[in-house]
């Protein structure tokens, strides 16, 4: 029988939606007070992947990656999906959103995101949160899975998304 180990510790990543340039800086600080310091925040990219968000967050959005330095246990992602949640809240205007923050964790191995919403490929973690996994690391790369999303396929997400990995293999993950 095996022995049940604690999880080794994965690089927090917060992919952002966001419409209104003059969020960013306090929606950074916000971030960075609830789960620490940042070691990197992604270039921002248009994001022209989807119309889904336009009604509620406004025209453009720019989506960027930010990643946490320390490492986080995995049995968090729950929580700290809630957590996002509650800051989409704070920086809600009219009861519209005007940030969409999607918590994802990424280890040597692969790359997971957390949703609200069922599905028969999302593995249920606690309080109506689930984990979906959107990448797998094989051969030097990130590779997509049958259900990734159109943007998490592209050249310059998975760029990001390798340069994070390095981060946490230089830090010894």
């Amino acid at each position: 029988m095996g022995e049940a180990q604690p999880f080794p510790a994965e690089k927090l990543v917060v992919a952002v939606l966001l419409s209104e340039p003059a969020d960013k800086a306090p929606l950074l600080a916000a971030l960075e007070a609830r789960f620490g310091p940042t070691d990197w925040v992604s270039p921002e990219l248009d994001f022209v992947w989807s119309h889904y968000y336009d009604a509620e967050l406004g025209t453009p959005i720019t989506r960027f990656f930010v990643s946490c330095r320390t490492p986080v246990d995995p049995a968090l992602l729950a929580e700290i999906k809630r957590t996002t949640n509650e800051l989409e809240r704070e920086f809600s205007r009219g009861g519209r959103r005007r940030v969409n923050l999607d918590p994802g964790l990424l280890s040597l191995s692969r790359f997971v995101l957390a949703s609200t919403k069922p599905s028969a490929h999302r593995v249920a973690l606690a309080g109506g949160i689930y984990a979906e996994i959107e990448l797998v690391f094989e051969r030097g790369a990130f590779r997509p899975v049958e259900w990734t999303y159109p943007d998490y396929r592209s050249a310059e997400y998975l760029d990001f998304l390798l340069h994070i990995r390095g981060l946490l293999k230089a830090a010894g993950g």
